[in-house]
């Protein structure tokens, strides 16, 4: 029987849950639980330590682990897909759905865990993302661009978008009109909420920004005329367009200040502080009273993974 809703469990209506990971902080990482008639989807997992909480989801509205028939990273960054192989082990009946990029890293992660152990440390490694299970070839198949699948006559379809990284797809809900963007359609949190509404941030991370490749999938999201978003970082947010618009000139700002500062002999603090000052000018016109010591903490990683993504893009370039 279904019980109250843990805290950490955000009921969006038509049977889309937004269950917070506890990935860094609150309200950062997300994972949707979607429901139909007694079936369930997962959209994204977040880490391996999310996977109690994605169980716990389930039990809450009385679905046994065998009421889930799909798993969907939206792509196999650890803090979309980290988890999924330990979340798969719990649920007997769940196929994984990965983008064909993908699919080789989650049926033998090792790979995904040097490129990652390179960026974030063995120390960072083991608190955040904690040790990646590989799923079974036999319960692992790819998506393709176009592709929809069924949950209980719900139809879930599947576009190929990359510029984030080139195994990312997004997933369209068409009963609520509604896409599962992953990174492809940035981030947007909830501090930065103004009377304005939701503000919203390019992630550039390593190592496949292609900005101009990302703007062609955001333009891909946006033709569909969507009701909503769902992001993985964080949350459902509306007035789509708006935020389309301005996700496509921050991203052009990125690159200009990538440019200027090619050949910076501190490069990486110049990509840096030269975000920051972009992100904090956008966040007064937007009408946030947030201090700039405050922005700056709370988009610390961003910025510095950002910077990092940048300069990937600029030496590739």
């Amino acid at each position: 029987m279904p019980t109250a809703l843990p805290s950490y469990v955000e009921a969006l209506g038509d049977g889309i849950h937004a269950v917070d990971t506890g990935f860094h902080r609150d309200r950062f990482d997300a994972a949707y639980l979607i429901v139909q008639d007694g079936r369930a989807a997962f959209v994204d997992t977040g880490t391996t330590y999310a996977v109690p909480r994605l169980l716990g989801a389930l039990e809450a509205l009385g679905l046994a682990r065998d009421a889930v028939d799909w798993v969907i990273p939206t792509h196999v960054h650890l803090d979309h897909a980290g988890g999924a192989g330990a979340l798969m082990q719990e649920l007997p009946r769940a196929r994984l759905l990965v983008h064909p990029r993908g699919l080789r890293h989650m049926v033998d992660p090792s790979a995904l865990w040097q490129g990652a152990l390179a960026v974030y440390g063995p120390a960072e490694m083991e608190r955040s993302y904690g040790r990646l299970v590989p799923v079974s070839a036999e319960r692992a198949s790819a998506t393709h661009d176009g592709m929809t699948v069924a949950l209980a006559g719900r139809i879930l379809a599947f576009a190929d978008t990359p510029g984030h990284a080139r195994h990312h797809h997004c997933v369209w809900d068409a009963a609520t009109r509604g896409w599962f963007t992953g990174d492809t359609f940035g981030l947007s949190y909830r501090e930065f909420d103004t009377a304005s509404g939701p503000w919203m941030l390019p992630t550039t991370t390593p190592v496949q920004f292609e900005p101009e490749v990302l703007q062609a999938s955001i333009r891909r999201l946006l033709a569909a005329d969507p009701g909503c978003i769902y992001l993985t970082h964080f949350g459902r947010i509306g007035d789509v367009q708006r935020l389309g618009a301005q996700l496509l000139a921050l991203i052009d700002e990125l690159v200009a200040l990538g440019r200027a500062c090619r050949h910076a002999p501190e490069r990486h603090a110049a990509l840096k502080a030269g975000q920051l000052e972009i992100f904090t000018r956008h966040l007064a016109a937007h009408g946030c009273t947030m201090a700039p010591d405050a922005i700056a903490q709370l988009l610390a990683m961003d910025l510095d993974l950002n910077a990092q993504g940048l300069a990937i893009w600029l030496d590739r370039d």
